[in-house]
């Protein structure tokens, strides 16, 4: 398929198919897993039968004009032959790598830079993804977590970059969406500090520990704290301070 070349996928089976051997590209796939992955639980009696089907109608859909299906049959299922630079789940792991290997250096205008790039990849919400069975749930459970991670590297390296007023809007946004997730909130209160913002970053605490003695009966972790006592004592290093 040219680059250029953009095709779609109406029916619902073959979606679901594709996105199963996506996940476990260049893997085998067995008949039982794809069938468990198509069906969710409710198997029709032909369950084979209609895989067959399915594959047959998603090899022509996939086809590249003059090379060989990249869905292959094998004894055991099918899988799915992509190149490295033919996933893009391949590049947001290998950007997500350099961007830590960065951020340990102290190198945070980079690490910013590839979480940036990376994040671009992402198209959609994260919440309309999750469908099928274990494969496809699983995944996008454990992809949901990473984009979540690349977003916390991010914002921390431009913190280290002096970017905090550019990021209290987005920081509000994810603190909003994220309630639970205390670095959020942590990274939130310390933008808010250096932007001259003390009463707000305090109460962003307040609610952040209100949240989690309501939703979990815990009480914050000690990073939060310790950003929360820092600003009551106006200390100075938390002009340096970073969880990277």
């Amino acid at each position: 398929m040219e680059k250029s070349e953009v095709r779609t996928i109406g029916a619902r089976k073959i979606e679901t198919l594709l996105t199963a051997l996506l996940i476990r590209a260049n893997h085998v796939v067995s008949a039982d897993q794809l069938v468990a992955e198509m069906w969710e639980g409710h198997v029709p009696r032909r369950s084979t039968a209609s895989l067959h089907v399915n594959v047959s109608q998603l090899r022509k859909t996939v086809r590249r004009p003059g090379q060989d299906s990249p869905i292959v049959t094998r004894a055991a299922g099918y899988s799915l032959t992509l190149g490295d630079d033919e996933l893009d789940l391949a590049e947001f792991q290998q950007l997500m790598r350099q961007a830590w290997t960065s951020a340990h250096a102290r190198r945070h205008a980079d690490a910013a830079a590839a979480c940036e790039r990376a994040l671009g990849l992402w198209r959609g919400e994260s919440d309309a993804c999750f469908f099928g069975g274990p494969i496809a749930n699983g995944f996008w459970a454990w992809f949901d977590e990473s984009r979540l991670e690349c977003l916390e590297l991010m914002v921390e390296s431009q913190l280290m970059l002096g970017r905090h007023r550019e990021l209290v809007g987005l920081l509000f946004r994810l603190v909003a969406e994220h309630p639970l997730r205390e670095s959020f909130h942590r990274q939130l209160m310390l933008a808010l500090y250096r932007s001259e913002r003390q009463a707000d970053a305090l109460r962003v605490y307040q609610v952040a520990r209100d949240t989690l003695r309501r939703e979990l009966g815990l009480e914050p972790c000690r990073a939060l704290h310790e950003v929360h006592r820092a600003i009551l004592a106006a200390d100075v290093q938390l002009e340096l301070l970073s969880a990277v």
